[in-house]
């Protein structure tokens, strides 16, 4: 079991699960019976002005579980020191707003404890403001439990006129005296103030019983175990040591053992039962699929955490899917160097794989072999048409422990995988062959030679590894973009969604040559990078853009550079062709200043991103941040900013940085690419461009960012939008009203929208000229 630890003084001893649902109870309780409710807070000098405050916090939450009303709750407040202090009567606020706020204004008097005069100032004038006896009465008193005085026989008097009588500790309470206090029994009477919201359930479980009405449906009052502790001050023998002392004799003294005593604080445990209600959360139903964690938010809204490859829906359904008709043999290395624990890790990877992309109506056809010393072939390819007998025959796989013969394998698999076959005679299959090479082991063999006989034989090959055989799979491979590396076991899963995306590129050109983009690298020119490294920086934005289509209408590239200031080396509407932008990256300066990302993200925010600097509405907006990992401190909140605004904010990171700081800036894992160094860059360069891609076909919020010039609101229609201006004219509110006594506004007709097509960017681009001339 989990323990919660609240202020090291209560714990509740549950699993995690059931105190989620201890805390989620709390927003359903409402205790609505006619009811008389008198604080009587401590604020003596024991206390401090800091409990205070809490006790006073503490009030408010219990008024939270009240329901304040004329006719039904009603609350007053005594306040005692040396003296008690009437800070409001029962009958003075009616609404819980006028209390929770009586409350906050309430000061800190200090003085002596003295909690036996409060109990009897109550014994001797009632709850002032309250009913007649006929209605309930409940006294809270929060206190350290520390008081000048006995307590005992006020207490039992106050207990012998019926009036519930609940201990609250605050700090670190005597628990002893409190439960002198407590009405019986005491374990459902003692509450901790340190911990609010479960106080407020342990009130609330107390008095459902037999004040409050019953609780909500589903809920329960359950006993739980618990410990309270606290701090003491307690003599210790720490030994006896020499001393000297007086003798009958004169001018003699004689050496003898004294004891040796010291204050030690300890921390004493007091084992109880604690009764709190709980309801049932939604995810007690189990809503999430394919091993989807269900997180309960409140007591009728929850999320599913799910796994990679899934996440295609709420519940977890498959996200990724192949739709792409291709053979598919993965090559397993079953091999010594592996380990069984690796052959084990790779079935399950192969798993989660087919369960995640595999489909009723998958066109892929599916086979799996294995190597060591020997090749094996143990599922052929298509002889599984559905996901269930597949996922059998990998589990039926063996462990092999042979030499690392990857060359080997590679030329059998050529000859032999993608045997298959035709439904009829003169029919063949010629659907793309793929095959996925599985290894974490250094061939002992040559693989070079293999390697080109299966490109020979129009084979596509994958590589998927760990980092330190990133070299190996590119040679085998013979190209950087079918290399797959993960960093860790656990990362292997998370390439899953790439290795989709591999596949289905066998056929598809590199880059979106026909997307509309507006596209902004902001690169680190700062000193942390260095010189020789900016230039590697550069290099990867020159050939990144190679891949695009660098048009008005298509695509349009904005490059921004930054230390602790951020320059634009060139604007979305500078350059309208690939060769301009490419000159133009030549001759940006490395400016070697501290960095700040945070900068540099706001000024592409205001100053580049923007409808005056030729970002196009309709378009999909994308930012790739190239940094080393300095200055990202006052990154998150402008990067939060842009992606409120629709547009999308990549992180690429070269070299160690905290992966928290990377996560806020980057906002989710999809959109952080971590590379370890500055060679590696390139390696990394199709996948970037892969998921700007993906992101350039997503759908467009037309007024995501704000189309409209000069504080024009944009309103959306469907397929369209308009812009509303104040003292400003034309479609996007680029022109001063120049006559007249108002604006015109809104400047289109109702019925007239903008509407967006090919030729519409166009239309736009050259009105927007036309206006900046």
């Amino acid at each position: 079991p989990t323990v919660l630890l609240v202020l090291g003084v209560l714990e509740i001893h549950v699993d995690q699960e059931m105190i989620g649902k201890i805390s989620a109870a709390v927003k359903l309780m409402q205790c609505s019976a006619s009811l008389d409710v008198l604080f009587l807070l401590d604020g003596s000098y024991s206390i401090g002005k800091g409990s205070f405050e809490r006790s006073k916090h503490f009030a408010g939450k219990l008024c939270d579980a009240l329901d304040i009303h004329p006719d039904r709750v009603r609350v007053g407040m005594i306040q005692f020191s040396s003296t008690p202090h009437l800070e409001f009567p029962l009958d003075s606020y009616l609404t819980k707003q006028e209390v929770k706020e009586r409350i906050k204004r309430t000061l800190f008097r200090g003085g002596s404890t003295e909690t036996g005069r409060a109990l009897k100032y109550i014994l001797r004038k009632g709850f002032p403001g309250g009913r007649n006896s006929s209605v309930p009465e409940v006294l809270i008193v929060i206190s350290d439990g520390k008081s000048q005085g006995s307590t005992a026989m006020p207490a039992m008097q106050v207990k012998e006129r019926h009036i519930t009588v609940f201990a609250v500790g605050i700090k670190f309470p005597r628990w002893e005296e409190l439960h002198v206090l407590a009405s019986e029994p005491p374990e459902q009477h003692l509450l901790f103030a340190g911990d609010a919201d479960d106080a407020a359930n342990g009130l609330y479980s107390a008095l459902t019983g037999s004040v409050c009405s019953a609780t909500a449906p589903g809920c329960k009052v359950e006993s739980h175990p618990c410990e309270r502790r606290t701090l003491e001050t307690v003599k210790e023998l720490a030994g006896n040591y020499v001393c000297w002392k007086g003798s009958k004799q004169p001018n003699a003294v004689q050496a003898s053992l004294c004891p040796f005593i010291r204050w030690k604080r300890v921390l004493l445990k007091y084992p109880s039962r604690c009764f709190r209600t709980v309801c049932p959360d939604p995810c007690d139903s189990q809503p999430c699929q394919n091993g989807g964690t269900c997180v309960p938010e409140g007591l009728d809204r929850y999320h599913c955490l799910c796994l990679v490859g899934y996440g295609g829906d709420f519940h977890c359904a498959a996200k990724l899917s192949l739709e792409c008709g291709v053979d598919l043999l993965f090559l397993l290395d079953s091999s010594a160097g592996v380990t069984l624990e690796g052959f084990l890790r790779y079935k399950a990877f192969l798993r989660r794989f087919l369960q995640a992309v595999m489909g009723q109506d998958s066109t892929v056809n599916v086979g799996v072999a294995q190597y060591d010393d020997d090749v094996r072939i143990p599922i052929e390819l298509g002889q599984h048409k559905d996901a269930l007998g597949l996922m059998k025959s990998v589990d039926a796989l063996n462990f092999g422990g042979g030499r690392t013969l990857t060359g080997r394998a590679l030329q059998y698999i050529a000859e032999h995988g993608f045997r298959s076959t035709p439904v009829f005679a003169d029919v063949q299959d010629d659907l793309p062959r793929v095959v996925v090479l599985l290894t974490d082991s250094k061939s002992q063999d040559s693989v070079a030679e293999a390697a080109q006989y299966v490109k020979d034989q129009n084979l596509f090959l994958i590589g998927v590894g760990s980092s330190f055989m990133r070299a190996e799979l590119t040679k085998v491979t013979g190209n950087p973009q079918q290399t797959i590396v993960y960093s860790d076991p656990q990362d292997l899963f998370n390439r899953i969604p790439e290795l989709q995306r591999r596949i289905c590129s066998v056929d598809n050109a590199e880059g979106c040559q026909a997307q509309s983009l507006d596209l902004v690298f902001a690169v680190d020119a700062s000193a942390g990078v260095g010189p020789e490294n900016f230039l590697r920086l550069r290099n990867f934005v020159r050939s990144s853009c190679l891949h695009f289509t660098i048009d008005r209408d298509v695509t349009q590239i904005a490059l921004v550079i930054y230390g602790s200031k951020a320059h634009t080396a060139f604007a979305l509407a500078t350059h309208t062709s690939s060769s301009a932008v490419l000159q133009a990256i030549d001759q940006v300066p490395f400016l070697g200043d501290s960095a700040s990302a945070g900068s540099a993200l706001l000024h592409i925010y205001g100053d580049v991103m923007t409808v005056q600097k030729g970002a196009r509405p309709g378009v999909n907006k994308v930012v790739v941040l190239l940094t080393n990992g300095g200055g990202l401190e006052d990154a998150a909140a402008p990067a939060q900013q842009l992606r409120h605004n629709g547009i999308l904010v990549f992180v690429v990171v070269v070299g160690d940085t905290w992966r928290d700081t990377l996560l806020r800036v980057a906002g989710s894992p999809g959109y952080l690419v971590h590379i370890s160094s500055y060679e590696d860059l390139q390696y990394y360069q199709g996948f970037i461009i892969e998921r700007i891609c993906e992101e350039a076909k997503s759908p467009v919020n037309l007024c995501k960012p704000n189309p409209c010039m000069n504080q024009g609101v944009c309103i959306l229609g469907p397929g369209s939008y308009r812009c509303e201006c104040h003292g400003w004219e034309g479609p996007h509110c680029e022109s001063r009203v120049l006559r007249g006594d108002s604006p015109r506004s809104p400047v289109l007709p109702p019925h007239s929208h903008v509407q967006w097509s090919p030729r519409g960017l166009q239309h736009f681009s050259r009105a927007f000229q036309h206006t900046k001339r």
